[in-house]
C-alpha cells in the first residue's frame, strides 16, 4: 500500500507529493540543511565525485527540488544540466537560485513527471536523484524511464534515506526521526503532514539489496550501494 502525505485527501500519490512540496517550498532549503545538520551537503558532494571519471556533458537531475544536486554537479563542468521536478513551487525557488548564481543558462529547471520523462531515448550521460525515488508513485516505472533516457554506458547516481542498523545509533536516530523531526518540520513549514510523511516513506522504502535488485530488474547493471553516515542514507549507482 502506498504511503501518502495526506491520508485524508483524495488524489494519487503523485498529486499529493506535488501538493506537499508546493506547500513547503519556501522553507524547504532551510529545513533540509537544519534538520540534517548540513550532512546532506556532504552526501551530494560524495555522489557527484562518483561521476567524475565519466565526465558527463549532459546531466538530468530528477526530483531536483530547488536544484541543490544540480548546482553541486556544476563541478563536473557539464555543458547542460536539466533539473526536473513535479512541484512548480520548488522549481520557482530553484529558478531564483540559479539566476542569483548566474547559472540559469547551464541549469534549466523543467516541470515534469519522473515516470513519464519528456526526453528522447539515450539523451543523457548521467542521471542524479537525491531523496526523490521513494516519492515515485510507481518506483519501477520511474527507474525504467531513467534507464530509457540514459545513453548506453551512462550512469545513474541515487541518494536515498536508509535505516541505521547498529546500536545505539539506530535507537537515537529512530527517536529523532520519528519524534523530534516531524515536530520541528511542522513548526517551521506549517505543513502538519510533510514531515510525518518523511519517516513513513523512508520506513516503506525497499533499501539496500532490495533496491539493488529493483535496479537490476529495470535494466541497470553494475549496481552498487554505499552506506553513508552510520547508514542514515545510501548512494546507489547503476550503469546502462
Amino acid at each position: 500500500m502506498a504511503v501518502l502525505p495526506y491520508k485524508d485527501h483524495q488524489g494519487a500519490k503523485k498529486e499529493q507529493v506535488a501538493e506537499m512540496f508546493n506547500n513547503i517550498s519556501k522553507n524547504y532549503d532551510f529545513l533540509n540543511h537544519f534538520l540534517s545538520m548540513g550532512i546532506d551537503i556532504r552526501w551530494r558532494k560524495k555522489a557527484v565525485k562518483i561521476l567524475k571519471p565519466l565526465q558527463p556533458k549532459n546531466i538530468l537531475d530528477i526530483a531536483t527540488g530547488t536544484g541543490d544536486f544540480a548546482l553541486e554537479a556544476l563541478s563536473l563542468k557539464p555543458e547542460k544540466i536539466i533539473g526536473l521536478d513535479i512541484s512548480q513551487g520548488m522549481l520557482d525557488v530553484g529558478k531564483e537560485k540559479m539566476k542569483k548564481r548566474g547559472v540559469e543558462k547551464t541549469i534549466e529547471m523543467v516541470l515534469g513527471d519522473s515516470e513519464n520523462l519528456p526526453f528522447e531515448d539515450n539523451s543523457f550521460d548521467a542521471i542524479t536523484v537525491a531523496f526523490g525515488v521513494r516519492n515515485f508513485e510507481n518506483l519501477e516505472k520511474g527507474l525504467k524511464e531513467m534507464n530509457r533516457v540514459l545513453k548506453p554506458g551512462g550512469k545513474a547516481v541515487i541518494i536515498e534515506f536508509s535505516k541505521p542498523k547498529k546500536f545505539p545509533f539506530k535507537q537515537v536516530y529512530n527517536f529523532y526521526f520519528t519524534a523530534i523531526l516531524p515536530k520541528l518540520g511542522r513548526l517551521i513549514s506549517k505543513d502538519s503532514s510533510a514531515y510525518t510523511y518523511l519517516p513513513e516513506s523512508v520506513q516503506a522504502f525497499p533499501e539496500g539489496d532490495k533496491f539493488l535488485s529493483i535496479l537490476k530488474n529495470t535494466g541497470f547493471s553494475e549496481s552498487k550501494c554505499k552506506p553513508l553516515t552510520f547508514g542514515i542514507s545510501s548512494i546507489y549507482t547503476g550503469t546502462k
